[in-house]
């Protein structure tokens, strides 16, 4: 059961975005920054989900989970390779011989609508494939309609399903209108037993913005304040380039510290970040910019 929401901090949207912008004023040069960089890169969830996605597609994509640059040393593997379920074995076997996860999204992704016995046979479907962690989305037209215990029930009945796997509940950020309903969802979420709290499914826009990660991360921290339990974020959607990444973590550090600046508690959802930071960490190396051209195009 979910109580006490409406004794939830409200916020100031032009008090959040001032906030941000001093975050994103932090100057990260030199060695700080290449390691800002190895950071952000070992935090990405490599991620494909068209409909025209192939096995020759996702074979490419977790070969380059394994090998970000041939020629660059002492660079960290993704977190996580992000697939549809009917892709999930054959993440699995291509990514066999290493540390890196397999992430699926499931409950009727993107938009959530279908009843609660398919989005759970959605789910162990991509559990029976072997996957990792479930990226579940939440009922946004029953959240917006106030129905809280409706959506609270759904996202429990999905982790007591999960069993081992992680669970990353995913809001939808864009469709939710306001900060505080975002802040409202994150809590749900996070009593209803989500592992992380992710922002996006990538399908629609806005997605992923720094002040509603900010009102995500000030929920968990709160959170964590309450219950002792450490829950993960995952901005997912329009995280392009390094500048931008190295800005999330500045803030993922002021706001919730050390303790959170890992892969098991922060993670990027993106396609096309890698190859970015990829090209900055050549340049911190050899001096000058490798083309574009010299990286697959995810």
């Amino acid at each position: 059961m979910i109580s006490n929401l409406n004794n939830l901090p409200t916020y100031d949207t032009v008090g959040v975005q001032e906030r941000v912008k001093r975050f994103c004023s932090r100057s990260i040069k030199k060695s700080a920054k290449v390691e800002g960089l190895k950071l952000a890169l070992s935090m990405i969830d490599l991620t494909t989900l068209e409909g025209k996605d192939t096995p020759g597609k996702v074979k490419q994509l977790c070969y380059k989970a394994k090998h970000p640059h041939d020629l660059l040393k002492n660079i960290p593997t993704v977190a996580a390779i992000c697939v549809y379920p009917t892709y999930v074995a054959l993440a699995k076997n291509s990514l066999k011989d290493s540390d890196i996860l397999v992430a699926s999204v499931a409950t009727a992704f993107p938009s959530g609508q279908s009843n609660l016995k398919v989005k759970i046979e959605d789910t162990k479907f991509a559990l029976d494939q072997g996957v990792n962690e479930i990226d579940m989305v939440i009922s946004r037209g029953e959240f917006l309609s106030g129905n809280y215990q409706f959506v609270f029930d759904e996202i429990a009945s999905i982790k007591e399903v999960c069993g081992k796997a992680h669970l990353k509940v995913i809001l939808e950020t864009g469709e939710l209108d306001t900060l505080d309903n975002v802040r409202k969802a994150s809590e749900i979420a996070m009593l209803a037993g989500a592992d992380f709290i992710k922002t996006s499914t990538g399908k629609i826009q806005p997605a992923a913005t720094m002040p509603v990660t900010y009102v995500m991360l000030d929920a968990i921290k709160d959170f964590y304040t309450k219950t002792g339990k450490m829950i993960g974020m995952k901005p997912a959607g329009g995280i392009s380039t390094s500048k931008i990444a190295l800005q999330y973590l500045v803030m993922l550090n002021e706001v919730l510290g050390e303790k959170w600046m890992h892969k098991n508690y922060f993670r990027f959802g993106a396609s096309s970040l890698a190859n970015d930071i990829l090209m900055q960490l050549v340049k911190a190396e050899t001096g000058v910019y490798q083309s574009s051209n010299y990286f697959s195009k995810d």
